[in-house]
């Protein structure tokens, strides 16, 4: 077991993109592409001030049905202040919430590199 979680932590920080850290964002609102998160679409949009990526905002999630708005409004905090912290679209996938999760990575993942 401690090999896996060795080599699970080694390609989480050598998977990350280049972009992730290796320079500032140019400043401005960027979107993201809209993804499929298969019970609904996501896109967000990032906001980089200063270089750095200030805000993530939401701006489709799924919500057609009430469980995955249910799950939407208390996996996308998570995923915000995540992003946010590492300042990278790398987050980790929310329990209970794989697809959402896979896709706000995905839809910021395109608007940081919409900001280098």
């Amino acid at each position: 077991m401690p090999f896996r979680k060795v080599a699970f932590s080694l390609c989480l920080f050598s998977c990350l993109p280049a972009y992730a850290a290796d320079a500032p964002y140019k400043d401005g609102t960027f979107k993201g592409k809209q993804v499929d998160a298969y019970y609904g679409w996501m896109q967000v949009s990032a906001v980089i001030s200063g270089g750095k990526l200030v805000d993530v905002q939401i701006l489709d999630y799924p919500r057609d049905r009430s469980r995955s708005k249910t799950i939407s409004q208390q996996s996308l905090p998570v995923l915000k202040k995540e992003a946010i912290a590492i300042q990278s679209a790398a987050v980790h996938v929310v329990s209970g919430a794989t697809p959402t999760s896979r896709a706000f990575s995905e839809s910021l993942e395109a608007a940081l590199r919409a900001a280098h």
